[in-house]
């Protein structure tokens, strides 16, 4: 019989049971993305989201250790540090608020989660600039109302408590078409809010004793995963001075403040490099290349017990590495970015496709995130690229309005360099704000030209729609190919030189000077020449460009300035 209380070995339990029912329905959730595009994907990113924390709460779950403070910093930093989309920002921001509520407790009894509850939501409601209803935000408000109304009214029975919170939930989800008129349009729910009634349902399962599988199971890889072992093959011949790649989290016990963060990473560049100091409330994230682990897990015990301990020996990679490299072409090593000298201004990129990421280089930008619209980057991929531009200020281009948020909790986090997101929405307006950068004005006078300047540029893209949908008046039918603008779908056809040419009338201002064209690897070079051709017949008065973008899902990105 289920309990009235919730103790910490239960709400773990609650945990992964929530974590798994929602990676076990990611697709479903990806297909209730508004838009028929084939990159839908908030199942994906709030699951990679939820399983960051997971893999946390598993390991303390394992060592049969568990207490509510440690659990709850295992859910709110893990979330955190894996939150990648606006949706899974979101998650993270409401678990964060939760465990505020939560981690003083032994035992939760319903009024205890009735304060979690609304502690979640104002969390959440306050990481996003301008909160939109009809979203997981109304959703996550609805169970938080219904919670607070039920123990003002002397609930005493968990599990009835949990059921009719959800029930609220799943009734405010139904409401979200009415709310936001594009999902009424698509004839779907939010989908995020959707996400949210099923971890919702798992921790209710898990609490009624349903037998569930809480093993974590090994998620996608990173972008900067992927990254690293690109920048491995380009290292390959470089000498490995530290042998040793340690890694492990720090559950505080004692203050950690500035000064004993920049104390403790003094201590690690005396005994290695690469080095990665996050700290978040209660818990600190370290990273160290160094010839004796030891020493840096001896330091690190002052501060408190270690989780999560990671140590891989680098020189045995290395001669891997060069062995399964032996038939293969030399390149060139990149210099170490700790090698590089320290400068005053540096800058981040999110990008996808070849060609683009190249343009972004080529605009003295010193280091590409790969992500953009086939995956989100998450909150630690930023807060690793920061580690690895070695710079005072930092200006961050998420050139994706699902990547903002997640650039902003990493500029929330990070302490030793000055960070400024610039919240570009595209890869031209990523562009534009590059080209628009003055290296003799301060950092404050470039950040405002280039977010004034970005509101200059207009985006359109080219994809095929994955299903059967109505929106923005437009009927769309699975396989057809869709000018998507920035505000919603221009131009819908079976041709995509003419969908390309319809959406850009449709972009078009009367003061337009410059029209760019960035192709994409399944487009043919010869098929992008004469959609420029046809362009230039039509607007001769603006100057216009083709690029190889190379980036997938999108046939064509165009930008009209």
């Amino acid at each position: 019989m289920a309990s009235n209380t919730i103790d910490a070995g239960m709400m773990a339990k609650c945990f992964l049971a929530g974590a798994k029912n929602l990676e076990n329905n990611k697709e479903w959730i990806n297909e209730l993305n508004v838009f028929p595009v084939p990159d839908g994907d908030t199942g994906t990113n709030m699951t990679l989201t939820i399983m960051s924390a997971a893999k946390e709460v598993s390991a303390l779950y394992d060592m049969g250790d568990l207490d509510m403070q440690s659990l709850c910093k295992a859910i709110s930093s893990g979330s955190l540090r894996g939150a990648r989309g606006n949706s899974g920002v979101i998650l993270s921001q409401l678990f964060r608020g939760f465990t505020k509520g939560v981690k003083e407790y032994d035992a939760i009894t319903i009024p205890v989660l009735a304060v979690a509850f609304d502690k979640a939501v104002e969390t959440a409601y306050k990481a996003v600039m301008k909160p939109k209803e009809g979203t997981i935000l109304t959703v996550a408000k609805g169970a938080a109302i219904k919670a607070r109304e039920l123990a003002d009214n002397g609930a005493e029975d968990m599990a009835d408590f949990l059921e009719q919170i959800i029930s609220r939930a799943e009734e405010v989800l139904k409401q979200t078409p009415e709310m936001l008129p594009v999902l009424k349009q698509a004839g779907v729910v939010d989908s995020g809010g959707q996400g949210l009634v099923l971890v919702l349902k798992g921790i209710y399962d898990a609490f009624m004793g349903k037998e569930i599988d809480f093993t974590v199971s090994e998620t996608a890889a990173a972008p900067s995963e992927r990254t690293a072992d690109v920048n491995l093959e380009a290292q390959a011949n470089a000498e490995i001075k530290y042998g040793y790649c340690t890694e492990f989290i720090i559950m505080l016990n004692r203050v950690f403040n500035i000064k004993a963060e920049l104390d403790f990473k003094a201590y690690l560049e005396s005994i290695g490099d690469s080095i990665v100091v996050v700290a978040d409330e209660d818990v600190v994230k370290v990273h160290v290349h160094t010839n004796d682990p030891g020493l840096a897990i001896q330091r690190a015990l002052k501060y408190g017990a270690l989780s999560n301990m990671k140590i891989d020996n680098m020189r045995l990679e290395h001669q891997e590495k060069l062995f399964k490299m032996s038939q293969k072409e030399p390149v060139s090593a990149a210099q170490p970015a700790e090698k590089q000298p320290r400068k005053d201004v540096g800058f981040i990129a999110v990008s996808v496709g070849e060609g683009i990421n190249e343009i972004f280089k080529g605009l003295g930008v010193d280091h590409i995130i790969e992500g953009g619209q086939t995956m989100n980057p998450s909150t630690e991929d930023m807060l690793n690229a920061i580690d690895q531009v070695n710079a005072d200020n930092i200006f961050i281009l998420p050139n994706n309005k699902n990547i903002i948020l997640a650039a902003n909790q990493a500029q929330s986090l990070v302490r030793d360099k000055a960070i400024t997101v610039i919240p570009t929405k595209t890869v031209p307006q990523g562009i534009t704000a590059v080209i628009n950068y003055v290296p003799d004005m301060t950092v404050e006078e470039n950040a405002d030209t280039m977010a004034a300047e970005i509101k200059n540029v207009a985006t359109g893209e080219v994809t095929y729609a994955v299903r059967d949908t109505n929106i923005d008046d437009k009927q769309i039918r699975q396989g057809d190919y869709m000018g998507i603008g920035d505000a919603g779908i221009l131009s819908v056809g079976q041709s995509i030189e003419a969908v390309t040419l319809e959406m850009l009338d449709e972009m078009m201002f009367d003061d337009a000077e410059l029209i760019s064209i960035y192709y994409g690897e399944e487009t043919a070079e010869q098929d992008a020449e004469a959609l420029r051709r046809k362009v230039e017949e039509k607007y001769g008065g603006c100057d216009i460009e083709l690029q190889y973008g190379g980036q997938p899902i999108y046939y064509y990105i165009v930008s009209v300035e």
